[in-house]
């Protein structure tokens, strides 16, 4: 009996990353020069627009097709010319892995993160705008949380929590959105029936710090 209890919360521990990708998701990946950048899909495009606003799925960190994913979303990042993160079903792939652009950290570096959630959001917010690869010519102001707490893992399924706060949060919450279908012209909808209360900070007479 304790080995079966054992073994049971073996499998209950190990459920959620046992996804590998589908033979036809390692086909995508996989197609043309694999040193090379995916396209990136747009919602001017019908099939790309409906695999945008799908739900992703957690993938094993284990997968050995993930890192060659992980790059090929990474060029595609590049060559934008100014993005500043990518979620994997702006390549065609509705999996939960997210690229971001640490602007918290020295040297700007992009970044991967494998099945993330945001655990926790500051009521605390912050507008501002942002654009979307996926949507040319689209830009607005929106209100994000100014600090999250997020738990992701890395390619040795090692899991992470960490506090990420202002611009970075941002791109966080923007890529993440990505994983649940969630675009942001949907969002500046939502945001049209909600209310928000401005808070103003002074700086005192005198004062040096920023």
């Amino acid at each position: 009996m304790r080995n079966f209890t054992f073994f049971l919360l073996l499998l209950i521990g190990f459920h959620g990353f046992s996804q590998k990708f589908s033979n036809e998701e390692k086909a995508l990946i996989l197609a043309g020069d694999v040193k090379t950048a995916l396209p990136i899909y747009q919602t001017d495009n019908e099939e790309q627009h409906k695999v945008l606003l799908a739900q992703s799925e957690e993938i094993s960190p284990k997968d050995k097709t993930l890192p060659i994913l992980i790059e090929r979303m990474r060029l595609a990042l590049a060559g934008t010319g100014g993005g500043v993160g990518i979620a994997a079903p702006q390549v065609g792939i509705n999996r939960r892995v997210v690229l971001v652009q640490r602007f918290d950290k020295t040297g700007l570096p992009v970044e991967y993160f494998i099945n993330p959630t945001i655990i926790w959001r500051s009521e605390l917010l912050n507008k501002g705008p942002e654009g979307d690869l996926s949507i040319e010519n689209f830009r607005d102001a929106f209100y994000r949380s100014y600090i999250i707490r997020l738990e992701y893992y890395d390619l040795e399924n090692k899991k992470h929590d960490e506090m990420v706060e202002g611009f970075t949060a941002v791109i966080f919450q923007h890529e993440i959105d990505h994983l649940s279908g969630i675009l942001i012209p949907d969002k500046l909808e939502k945001e049209k029936n909600e209310s928000y209360k401005k808070l103003e900070f002074f700086k005192k007479s005198g004062s040096t710090s920023r």
